[in-house]
């Protein structure tokens, strides 16, 4: 009978059968052939067995996932705006977009939901940007229950100039070298004829609504908030003191607060004239009956 079996190499071999006795002599023996073939394993196939992890490799992992979280960690401490965060401060330092506003308002809101009694500082140094986006940081920073202290610095235009008058009255301020610059919202329309007509009165709504938001932080008449923004009106910190945008001007580690100029009353100081002769308002002329 002859056989096949499994090489190390998993090929069949024929294995040759056993002469028989009564097989005949003469026959060659590549004439015979088997009649049962079978399979036959020479070794045995062995499975690997799996061995389990060593405690010194989940030690290594445990060891790189710890250094892991610290890095993490100073790295977030190393976050210049978190650490800012930290201290209730938030820092609105480009335009004013959609991404900006959403930045600006989680802010705001987390630091208000962790502690409502404690002021929130605002620090602008923008040159406005989007009014949609504005008016959202316009109505957070109404909404949330801590007073919310703007200080405005480098420059503080267009809308970032809304943003600095929505503070806590008593709470805003400006540092010495500050530009302040508030217009009328900026508007345009193309299309057909009716297209242009329902532009043009959505820009004269925003531009009441904006003149009305100003009238209400400066305690100026809407008529001459409306007047003032028909166009750009630049304004140093002073300037703005009186506007009424804010309520006192940074100097050193002290804050001149200042009080401003009514409405019906003029200022007793011409700023144009100062420019024009510094040295007469510095050596002003005394008559001499008031001379000791």
């Amino acid at each position: 009978m002859g056989t096949l079996s499994l090489s190390s190499s998993l090929k069949p071999s024929i294995i040759s059968p056993r002469p028989s006795s009564s097989s005949s002599t003469s026959s060659p023996s590549y004439l015979s052939r088997p009649n049962n073939l079978y399979l036959k394993p020479t070794k045995p196939i062995s499975t690997p067995l799996r061995t389990s992890p060593s405690p010194l490799r989940f030690a290594n992992a445990s060891i790189e996932m710890s250094q892991t979280q610290e890095s993490a960690i100073r790295g977030a401490e190393s976050d210049v705006m978190g650490l800012l965060l930290r201290e209730r401060i938030v820092f609105l330092g480009s335009s004013i977009d959609d991404f900006v506003a959403d930045a600006i308002m989680s802010q705001l809101l987390l630091l208000d939901a962790k502690d409502p009694n404690k002021d929130i500082k605002l620090f602008i140094n923008s040159s406005g940007g989007s009014l949609s986006a504005t008016m959202a940081i316009y109505d957070v920073v109404q909404l949330i229950r801590a007073d919310v202290s703007t200080i405005a610095l480098g420059i503080a235009a267009s809308t970032a100039s809304i943003i600095l008058g929505a503070g806590t009255k008593g709470k805003r301020f400006a540092m010495p070298n500050t530009r302040i610059m508030m217009h009328q919202p900026l508007g345009g329309a193309s299309g057909q004829a009716i297209d242009v007509e329902i532009q043009a009165k959505e820009v004269m709504h925003n531009k009441n609504n904006v003149t009305s938001i100003i009238a209400g932080c400066t305690s100026r008449s809407f008529e001459r908030v409306l007047k003032d923004i028909d166009r750009d009106r630049y304004m140093s910190p002073i300037e703005a003191v009186e506007y009424g945008l804010i309520d006192g001007v940074i100097d050193g580690d002290s804050i001149i607060p200042l009080e401003p100029v009514p409405d019906r009353v003029k200022p007793r100081v011409n700023y144009e004239e100062i420019s024009k002769d510094p040295m007469k308002f510095l050596t002003p002329e005394i008559p001499d009956d008031e001379i000791y």
